[in-house]
């Protein structure tokens, strides 16, 4: 049997395998949660939960449906025995418990989940797991590497998301600009620099939680999969505008930029046609070639945007002060472009460029340079909606799941018959990975703040706000992305 088809029951590191007989005879239930521990980003305080359905629906039921249950029970034993028997050498670890779950058709788990888009404090659980069967307690803790895989990247992404949406939002009122216009204005580049489709979906799914903006096809599509319940058909996920790569500029000829400019302008005589313009010479491109093309561009019903992609992007797009006095490179991007174009002043007295030009940067994007960027434009004068980023793998693919220390531990756990609270406080931590203990609640403080209640009771568990999203292999919650999207950036709760 190829391994390939039944890779669910094996998404696991390899130390899992035999957990099962570790536990203390007698075992019937374990509860896990998982929950974003704490951060190494100084002034965050919450971390915004994005990825659970897409988990469960590709995953939990999809994926264990077509390569454990839909698979013949008797191959599934025969290979799991003659690969563990190849992976750790003979051993007694057996198959009667892969072929119990296998008869049972379904994966005995309850999931308990915050709504996706929220904003989840440190130390709160996002979501917990138990078993449902009594005779599978082990399958809770079984799965914790698979749902560590496909958890913290979605909301690491949409954290880091969130934080440069803030951003933008705050230089759209202190220079004038359209805050509407922020939806676009982080547009994610991050596909080809992330380790997979997986990955890329995973972050791309954080990162349209809070744009609109995405270059990431193949997050548009697990969105449209896993989050269209109650999804208006006109609603947008997700889009983009044409755009070329260097490939088409270089294919048109060294020295005949103007006419290859020319040329994809009249190819898209309407809407946003977005130009990569460092090929060979920005400075001339902004200072020559756009000149000569001004009334063509002008006279589009649409906006040309300059796309430079490499160098110090500060210093491209607002000036570098080291260059000489009143050279293209002293000036920067945006001030070159209003020389030729011109603009509007917007409410705050910045400088907004005629609608018909504009700018997006994509290469080495970072949340320091981001700051720099909107602080250099504002001090010259100029708006904040001058600039589109295009956030690549330099933004989301620099972290970990360490960033917001989230990770899945077991707190309470039940042999024969009796409830154990259980909790890990290592001696040689300095406490972030001192674990919550007993059963677990998330209920609203007097300030109307989440927080974790430890060892709860039966009550505080009912009024819980980790609602039941799977039992037995039946999605019980299927939210629109609409909803979450919402949530996430602040509409909804």
């Amino acid at each position: 049997m190829d391994l390939l088809t039944m890779l669910a029951i094996f998404a696991i590191d390899g130390y899992k395998l035999d957990h099962r007989r570790q536990y203390p005879f007698g075992l019937q239930y374990v509860l896990s949660n998982w929950t974003p521990r704490g951060t190494r980003i100084p002034d965050q305080d919450f971390m915004v939960w994005i990825g659970h359905q897409h988990y469960i629906k590709g995953f939990l039921l999809k994926v264990f449906n077509e390569q454990f249950f839909g698979q013949d029970r008797g191959k599934v034993c025969d290979a799991y025995q003659r690969f563990v028997d190849g992976y750790i050498g003979p051993n007694d670890i057996g198959t009667q418990h892969i072929s119990d779950l296998h008869d049972l058709g379904y994966l005995p788990l309850e999931i308990c989940a915050l709504p996706e888009g929220t904003h989840v404090p440190f130390g709160v659980p996002a979501l917990t797991s138990i078993n449902t069967h009594p005779e599978f307690g082990w399958i809770v803790n079984y799965l914790e590497t698979i749902q560590s895989a496909n958890l913290w990247l979605p909301s690491n992404s949409a954290t880091t998301a969130w934080r440069s949406r803030q951003r933008l939002l705050a230089a759209a009122h202190e220079t004038g600009s359209d805050p509407a216009f922020v939806d676009w204005q982080g547009h994610d580049f991050s596909f080809r620099g992330m380790g997979g489709m997986e990955a890329a979906i995973l972050s791309g799914i954080g990162h349209l939680a809070l744009f609109t903006g995405t270059d990431t096809i193949p997050a548009i599509i697990a969105i449209m999969s896993h989050y269209s319940n109650g999804l208006p058909d006109d609603y947008l996920i997700g889009g983009s505008v044409p755009a070329t790569e260097h490939s088409v500029v270089c294919a048109g000829g060294y020295g005949q930029e103007i006419d290859t400019l020319g040329r994809l302008l009249a190819l898209y005589p309407t809407g946003i046609l977005s130009y990569v313009s460092d090929t060979w010479d920005l400075w001339k491109l902004l200072t020559e070639t756009v000149v000569d093309l001004r009334e063509v561009i002008l006279a589009r019903d649409g906006k040309l945007v300059i796309r430079p992609d490499s160098g110090d992007p500060v210093r491209i797009l607002c000036g570098d002060p080291d260059a000489p006095v009143g050279s293209p490179a002293y000036k920067g991007v945006v001030e070159l472009l209003w020389e030729v174009f011109g603009g509007s002043a917007t409410s705050t007295g910045h400088r907004l460029l005629d609608p018909h030009i504009g700018v997006i940067y994509g290469d080495g994007i970072s949340e320091d340079r981001e700051v720099a960027i909107l602080h250099g434009l504002a001090r010259k004068g100029f708006a904040s909606g001058n600039v589109v980023f295009g956030d690549g793998s330099y933004r989301y693919q620099y972290a970990t799941r360490d960033v917001y220390a989230q990770a899945m531990k077991a707190t309470w756990a039940q042999i024969d018959d009796v409830g154990h609270d259980l909790f890990k406080d290592p001696i040689t931590d300095t406490g972030d990975k001192r674990s919550a203990k007993g059963r677990l609640a998330v209920l609203y403080d007097d300030n109307h703040q989440l927080t974790l209640v430890q060892q709860a009771s039966d009550a505080d568990i009912f009024r819980s706000l980790l609602r039941p999203v799977l039992r037995d292999g039946q999605l019980l919650i299927d939210e629109g992305w609409h909803t979450i999207r919402a949530r996430a950036q602040g509409v909804a709760s």
